[in-house]
Order: structure tokens, then sequence, then C-alpha cells
């Protein structure tokens, strides 16, 4: 039987596109879209879904862990080394909440615009 729907996208709520977009780019190397401009920007990569990014006025980001402002969803992406690939992501503008619920097997960062993200060990 095959599937029903593939994952095509993925977009994000955030108060700026493109500077969330550039963040995105540099930490997974996904190439951005033509098309993209101040309202909507987006990744794209052969074997990925295409990730999207729209402006949304008033925006208020996730707090996580707790569920003031719920977080709605989180990425996870699979890194061969989680303490290199948490001080990249910090340089690159990413921030880490205090709690970390299991620091040793994955790492809860967030992003630019405030969303929860994990990176976890690559299988």
């Amino acid at each position: 039987m095959s599937a029903l729907m593939e994952l095509s996208a993925i977009t994000l709520d955030c108060p700026d596109p493109p500077a969330l977009a550039a963040f995105y780019e540099k930490a997974t190397g996904l190439a951005p879209h033509p098309k993209s401009d101040a309202a909507f920007a987006g990744l794209q990569g052969a074997d990925a879904p295409f990730i999207g990014f729209q402006r949304v006025d008033d925006y208020r980001p996730p707090s996580w862990p707790d569920q003031e402002v719920p977080q709605q969803l989180h990425l996870c992406f699979a890194v061969d080394d989680l303490d290199e690939a948490e001080a990249r992501l910090l340089e690159l503008g990413a921030g880490k909440p205090d709690q970390q619920p299991h620091e040793d097997r994955w790492r809860v960062l967030t992003d630019p615009a405030g969303h929860p993200f994990c990176v976890v060990v690559r299988r």
C-alpha cells in the first residue's frame, strides 16, 4: 500500500522571515528558495522537505519549557557530535534554555525567533 501523504514542507511563524531563513540556511546547508521575500522565505534541498518562514505581526515566541506560549511544534536535527553542533549553532545565533531534560542524548536549543529545536546524535 502506498502512502496517502508525503511530508513536503514545514512552515514556521516568525517576525523576520529572511533572518530566520539565514540562520537555518547556515545550520542545515539547505539552499534559499529564489522567490523568498520579506513576508515569506524558504529553504530547499534535494532530499529534505521545504522549510518555510512566514511573517506574523505581533509574533510571540514559544516560552519553553513553561507553556505560557506553547511551542506547538519543534524540529529535530541529527548530528554526529552534540558538543560540536551545539557550539556551532550557538555561534550562529541559537539560544540554549537552562532546562535540558537529557543533555547526554539530545540538546534543546532555540532558533533566533525562539522556536525550540533539538539536536540528537545521528544513529
